[in-house]
């Protein structure tokens, strides 16, 4: 066996024991076969790069740690999108039948939209731009409105690495595929989820007070919430809406919107709904969120907020880092450097992909760099891994 895999495998298998994780705890929580998990760990096979990202993810370590010459998820990801973009040039033409079938897409897709419910960045960087394609031209040949949910949904989990990664331009035109796709599904529930991930656009451009109007003309349109599904879509866009008025610096709107979705919370149980986490405890992060968009004069609700609770793990790996890195954020600026790294520390383990490409958590990370020189090592570690300095 090559030297270089078994030493991956032991690494791997040294650093799943430090955190007392079972091979087929790992394998679970990095979505891949325990098979797998234990070939890698003898040396017998060699994990590729987005396998390798997934157990570093579950680990709560860099791929770099585990395996030396690792490409990173950035360079693979930046060079995916290219390929996205191609597929997003010809969205509105049939290009001929799928490569797989109906069965294979319906699997594929929801198992693209649980990397990006984890953040699983590389995995999708590696295979959303041909099942975008593929769930394109199966509506193409179907124009089947349950072809159209697919298409939905893949577009939006190539939508999590175009945003996340900064290809702006890239993100709204995944957005736009989501919305025509939308209106051909004949679920009104689609529509809603469309204009719920449509505000990244109005994030990326600052314009939130056009943001805020458009997400309140969505609830506006929403299906009456006679059920989980029409109470979590309904609460879902008062929850996103608080967030944007809160960065509009409107609180009485940031206010109104939050009461709206406690209520709606109140209602279902914690789930994923159309795709998006809402419940209880997706609302109590949101408060989080909404007293930290609001500035540091409102640090102290966020504190508050978060206050002897913690998200339970049950809750998508990308919305629980958030929930630390926005705390982070709220600790830092009431002068809790020591808590605010700690914080920090938490979202990484988490969900790696998402801290390192968060702009707060680079900008704090870099922040607690100048404030605590006296702990530089560790803080230097992070701060590199994280490319703050």
């Amino acid at each position: 066996m090559p030297a270089d895999a078994r030493q991956v495998g032991q690494r791997i298998a040294a650093t799943r024991q430090s955190r007392r994780m079972t091979q087929a705890d790992l394998a679970r929580a990095a979505f891949v076969s325990l098979a797998m998990v234990k070939a890698i760990e003898r040396g017998a096979r060699t994990p590729s790069d987005a396998t390798l990202d997934a157990i570093a993810g579950a680990l709560g370590v860099d791929p770099s740690r585990l395996a030396t010459g690792h490409v990173g998820t950035e360079r693979r990801v930046h060079a995916a999108l290219p390929e996205l973009s191609a597929v997003l040039a010809s969205y509105d033409v049939p290009l001929g039948p799928p490569v797989r079938t109906a069965a294979e897409l319906r699997h594929d897709v929801e198992q693209a939209a649980a990397w990006r419910l984890a953040a699983q960045y590389g995995r999708i960087a590696q295979h959303v731009p041909a099942l975008l394609a593929d769930t394109l031209q199966y509506l193409h040949a179907s124009h089947a409105p349950d072809v159209a949910q697919l298409v939905v949904s893949a577009a939006r989990t190539a939508d999590a690495v175009a945003y996340k990664y900064g290809a702006h331009d890239l993100s709204a035109r995944l957005i736009d595929v989501m919305r025509w796709a939308a209106d051909q599904a004949d679920d009104p529930l689609l529509v809603s989820t469309s204009a719920y991930v449509r505000t990244e656009t109005f994030f990326a451009a600052q314009a939130h007070e056009a943001g805020l109007l458009a997400l309140e003309a969505a609830v506006d349109a929403a299906p009456s919430p006679d059920d989980d599904r029409g109470a979590a879509a309904r609460g879902a866009l008062h929850m996103r809406a608080a967030v944007i008025a809160g960065r509009a610096g409107n609180a009485d709107a940031a206010d109104t919107h939050l009461a709206e979705a406690q209520q709606f919370g109140d209602r279902v149980r914690e789930d994923i709904y159309q795709g998006t986490a809402f419940g209880p405890d997706s609302v109590r992060i949101h408060e989080v969120s909404v007293a930290v968009s609001l500035g540091g004069d409102h640090v102290g609700r966020a504190l508050e907020a978060a206050e002897n609770w913690k998200p339970s793990e049950d809750l998508p790996a990308e919305r629980r880092s958030g929930f630390y890195i926005e705390l982070a954020r709220a600790q830092l600026w009431s002068g809790r450097a020591d808590d605010a790294f700690e914080a920090l520390k938490i979202a990484r383990s988490v969900a790696p992909q998402h801290t390192r490409e968060h702009p707060w958590a680079k900008q704090d990370a870099a922040t607690l760099r100048r404030l605590k020189r006296a702990d530089a090592e560790s803080l230097t570690s992070f701060a590199e891994w994280i490319e703050a300095i």
